[in-house]
């Protein structure tokens, strides 16, 4: 199967395929980081303090992470298209509610309801992607969908204060249902079911948590997992720490600081796009593990730079370089980590969607208690990948060699998933 092509479904290509679930991706990003720039503001509307504030994007962060749970096991159970069009409709309505909030009790709960129906949105365009393609034409498809994600992390920011000129935080809130709106509209017209009925799990809960124990037994995914969540906590180190660092510790203005956060989202966007190309001819296999250890030795290179005191220069530079390669290892990481649960995607994917969210509430405040931002920053960043790179080589490649999966998911001869030994399909 490729990803031009949906099984039980009728065709779909991957343009199109990539349009619709990449715009999915954007609930999360767009969801915690639109009303950024007019915390200080919401704060003072709502009496409340500055801390409180911050943690209306937090609560949404935890929602976006443990709503993956429910939306990605269900969607399991019932077809992709029926929790997606409930989620989206259900963020429009907690969004409006957001923007009604009286207080910021209130507020934190709508909030909460916002992450966990959104995250229906980013789980399911993840599954809905795993059944369209498989192996190497997967790692190209979530390549697309990559572009996506590099970007709107970065540039949701960006559109939040270029909005605060016409709009209060209530009218934030308001663009964000109408997001929503816009969204329900493109998945409920483009999006055709992509799990066909004799491929869904009818159980109940019993059923659920024995597909929860059946991925959480695969070690293989979990050697995934746990790499995941130290890029992902490197680069949420990155999105928490960047303003500091250029703007006190280097002394850049905002205009400024807004050009080079624009320009590391552009190489982002180039890593994806640079993998999208190579896979076919290197597998995913090859291109995650040089994207991981390159990561890893640009880590360690942009610590030395900052303990040397290099100048802003070579900072940036390595700084993108990172990005770059986070680019490159994304996608790849996706689609190894679902190879081996096909008939469980929606599952597999909410634990691969739930440690990347989960990251981000307990990143940012401890990178905050450091000291020299860069330092902190470059530290952090240095050692999650460190640990991601020796994951990679010591557990991940000797299981893959081990099982004899190198070249059915990382080579040329075969683009399609085999079965993995110990792991029910």
């Amino acid at each position: 199967m490729t990803a031009d092509t949906i099984s039980g479904a009728r065709p779909m290509s991957a343009r199109r395929a990539a349009f619709v679930l990449g715009s999915l991706e954007v609930f999360g990003p767009l969801s915690m980081d639109l009303s950024m720039p007019l915390l200080p503001r919401l704060a003072r509307d709502l009496h409340t303090s500055d801390s409180l504030a911050q943690a209306s994007m937090s609560v949404c962060m935890l929602g976006l992470a443990f709503g993956q749970l429910v939306a990605g096991p269900l969607s399991d159970r019932l077809g992709r298209r029926r929790p997606l069009l409930w989620g989206i409709a259900l963020f429009t309505v907690f969004s409006l509610l957001c923007a009604l909030a009286p207080t910021i009790e209130v507020l934190l709960v709508t909030r909460f309801l916002q992450g966990v129906t959104g995250s229906a949105g980013v789980v399911i365009a993840l599954a809905a992607a795993r059944d369209i393609a498989s192996g190497i034409e997967l790692a190209r498809l979530l390549s697309l969908l990559g572009l996506v994600g590099a970007l709107a992390p970065i540039l949701a920011p960006v559109a939040g204060g270029q909005l605060t000129a016409v709009l209060d935080w209530r009218g934030l809130f308001v663009v964000l249902a109408a997001v929503g709106a816009a969204l329900l509209a493109v998945a409920a017209t483009l999006l055709p079911e992509t799990l066909p009925a004799g491929l869904r799990h009818p159980g109940g809960f019993a059923d659920t948590g024995r597909r929860f124990a059946v991925v959480l037994r695969d070690r293989l995914f979990v050697c995934y997992l746990l790499v995941g969540a130290c890029t992902g906590t490197a680069f949420f180190t990155y999105l928490a720490s960047i303003s500091f660092v250029l703007q006190d510790g280097f002394h850049l203005g905002p205009r400024a600081f807004s050009a080079v956060f624009a320009a590391n989202a552009v190489v982002a966007v180039l890593g994806s796009l640079c993998n999208r190309a190579v896979v076919r001819r290197a597998g995913p296999v090859r291109m995650y593990a040089a994207g991981t250890t390159a990561t890893a030795v640009t880590a360690l290179g942009l610590l030395l730079a900052v303990l040397a005191g290099a100048g802003l220069a070579v900072v940036l530079v390595l700084l993108a370089l990172v990005l770059f390669c986070y680019g490159v290892i994304s996608p790849n990481s996706s689609a190894l980590a679902l190879a081996g649960h096909g008939e469980r995607a929606g599952t597999a994917a909410a634990l691969l969607g739930m440690s990347g969210f989960a990251v981000g509430p307990v990143v940012a405040p401890l990178v905050s208690l450091g000291g020299s931002a860069e330092t902190t920053m470059a530290v952090t960043m240095a050692a999650a990948t460190a640990v991601a790179g020796v994951l990679v080589w010591t557990t991940v490649l000797p299981r893959l060699r081990s099982a004899g999966e190198t070249a059915p998911v990382g080579g040329p001869g075969d683009r399609n998933t085999v079965k993995r030994p110990g792991v029910p399909r």
